[in-house]
């Protein structure tokens, strides 16, 4: 018997309402809107405003700010997938004369090229870009502050490299290579440079009394790709399926997956966030967020992923601050996870096509001296070796062209496990990264390094 489960249950519903209801009045946001995807598809928007019956919908514009660098990345990778750059490519390859020196590509997705955090003054979110219209009036006279490739140091500056890149390599304009390379692709026609109607307007509230007043909304010039877009709940959904997924139309799955990896390690006080290749990582309530926040002035907004629950949540308001979206959106999708979890797919074998006996023999205990290790076959003639028991090195593997398997996750990750048979064509043991892993713990005879005492076990 199967039930479709595409629907919230009205509990859930009145949960996720309450928070953002909360939200806005605690946040005093004169609009907060809120919105949550499963497996794909929106299943919830709820939004609370100051003015009574006008509350935003689905398709109301708010302005995204640093969401905007998720795009920007896509299409760095997208460069990346067709083969015109690599991202361990300096910059200064296919973008001269910025003054940044060897910085990579990889390093300015990840926010770990060193360079400043933001421009020389004037505040660039609240005056207009053509005051900064050339790189170095972006980058200014230092535009490098600590080494690259050893921190995380955020820096706005990094993306408006990124999205020059993006033109000098394409041959068109930032936001032409937006619209057609993941706009149009997803579907995602409120997704603008400028605002177009319906659209919120950005507040600033006052922080010791309950007036506001309007922000100014700067075309930001060549700092856009940092941070220039509006959007919708309606589209960060749409575009959050994508982050979970991928999509071949823009960019396929395997890309997508590593943008999640972390890029350096994280600066002192990050806490639990890390920085993948254009993605915020945060570990909250158990699980992992991958997305993006973001800010300017007369708005907040973030978008959160948790790939494993197959869920993500949309919150966006407008007030410069106070509303607290990231912690809202991270609300959401842990109120459906833990209201009604997700419902796994039935087990079914592997295609007959994909298992046969000379795979299967491999499957069972291993021992890596005397650490018990298991190994399984998954779909696609991949494996999983994982300690028996304790704590140990798990990690799982594709199966490689030329034979035998490549780690795909934790410390064996990129290196190869191979089997290593004996003259007669038998088993002789699994090589991973020169560790030898073998059927019995020491056994006499087997290839162990280092050789087996002749004496054998013995007690006291």
């Amino acid at each position: 018997m199967t039930s479709s489960f595409e629907a919230l249950l009205p509990s859930t519903e009145r949960a996720l309402l309450h928070r953002v209801a909360v939200a806005q009045a605690e946040g005093r946001a004169p609009s907060f809107v809120g919105g949550v995807v499963r497996e794909g598809k929106a299943v919830w928007f709820g939004a609370r405003s100051c003015v009574d019956g006008h509350a935003p919908d689905a398709d109301t514009q708010f302005r995204i700010g640093s969401i905007t660098k998720v795009f920007t990345a896509v299409l760095v990778m997208r460069l990346r997938d067709e083969g015109l750059i690599g991202l361990d490519d300096p910059l200064e390859k296919h973008l001269p004369g910025t003054g940044v020196g060897e910085v990579t590509i990889a390093q300015l997705l990840g926010h770990g090229a060193g360079l400043a955090a933001e421009t020389p003054s004037p505040w660039w979110e609240r005056t207009p870009g053509t005051l900064r219209p050339e790189p170095a009036d972006v980058l200014g006279e230092r535009p490098v502050l600590h080494p690259a490739g050893r921190l995380h140091h955020y820096s706005n500056p990094g993306y408006t490299l990124l999205g020059l890149l993006v033109e000098a390599v394409r041959g068109v304009s930032w936001e032409e290579a937006l619209r057609t390379g993941i706009l149009e692709p997803l579907g995602l026609g409120r997704t603008t440079l400028q605002p177009v109607a319906p659209h919120a307007g950005g507040w600033a509230v006052h922080p010791w009394a309950d007036v506001m007043m309007p922000e100014p909304s700067q075309d930001l010039g060549i700092m856009a790709p940092a941070g220039q877009l509006w959007s919708t709940v309606g589209d960060l959904g749409r575009f959050a399926a994508f982050l979970a997924e991928g999509d071949d139309r823009v960019l396929c799955r395997a890309s997508v997956e590593e943008m999640r990896v972390p890029s350096v390690p994280p600066a002192a006080g990050d806490g639990e966030g890390g920085y993948g290749l254009g993605l915020q990582l945060l570990r909250r309530d158990g699980r992992t967020l991958i997305g993006h926040t973001g800010s300017l002035p007369g708005f907040v907004a973030c978008l959160w992923v948790s790939v494993e629950d197959g869920l993500a949540a949309v919150t966006l308001a407008n007030a410069t601050s106070g509303p607290l979206t990231t912690v809202v959106a991270a609300d959401l999708v842990r109120i459906v996870a833990e209201a009604e979890p997700r419902i796994p797919e039935p087990w079914r074998p592997l295609p007959k096509a994909e298992v046969d006996a000379e795979l299967l023999a491999l499957t069972g205990p291993w021992y890596w001296g005397t650490s018990a290790y298991g190994l399984k076959v998954n779909a696609g003639r991949g494996v999983t070796l994982e300690p028996l028991r304790g704590a140990g090195r798990r990690a799982r593997f594709r199966p490689l062209p030329e034979g035998g398997w490549v780690g795909l996750d934790g410390y064996y990750q990129g290196e190869t496990l191979r089997v290593v048979r004996r003259q007669d064509g038998s088993v002789s043991h699994l090589d991973l990264g020169s560790f030898v892993f073998t059927r019995e713990p020491y056994e006499p005879g087997d290839a162990v390094p280092g050789g087996v005492d002749e004496a054998g076990w013995r007690g006291l």
